[in-house]
């Protein structure tokens, strides 16, 4: 099994940043890619983007250019810089890993509130 831990979310204003940190412990050795995704209330949960192990990384095209993942394979942990931030980024964030058997884990979501 593999357990996923978030931090780094909180309230900030438009334009303003943060960045969540995603922890992962257990079968770390299963994990292909990882990847952060949000849920607005009312909405479906949505990609935000994701990271292969290898480092090649996808976007949502709301964030290109705003938002930056990263993972660093030795501390076993993932990162997502928010820059510019906007009120239609608020939600709550989950961290995802996808292992090399395809099987998704998830964290238990972090709250990013932006206030205009």
């Amino acid at each position: 099994q593999v357990q996923l831990v978030e931090s780094g979310g909180g309230l900030v204003q438009t334009g303003g940043s943060l960045r969540l940190s995603c922890a992962a412990s257990g079968r770390i050795f299963m994990i292909n890619a990882m990847g952060w995704y949000r849920q607005a209330p009312g909405k479906q949960r949505e990609m935000v983007a994701t990271i292969a192990r290898g480092g090649i990384a996808v976007y949502a095209d709301s964030v290109k250019g705003r938002f930056t993942i990263s993972r660093d394979n030795a501390e076993n942990t993932a990162y997502l810089q928010m820059n510019s931030l906007k009120p239609e980024d608020t939600a709550v964030y989950y961290c995802n890993a996808v292992s090399m058997s395809r099987r998704d884990y998830w964290g238990q979501g972090t709250q990013v509130t932006v206030s205009s």
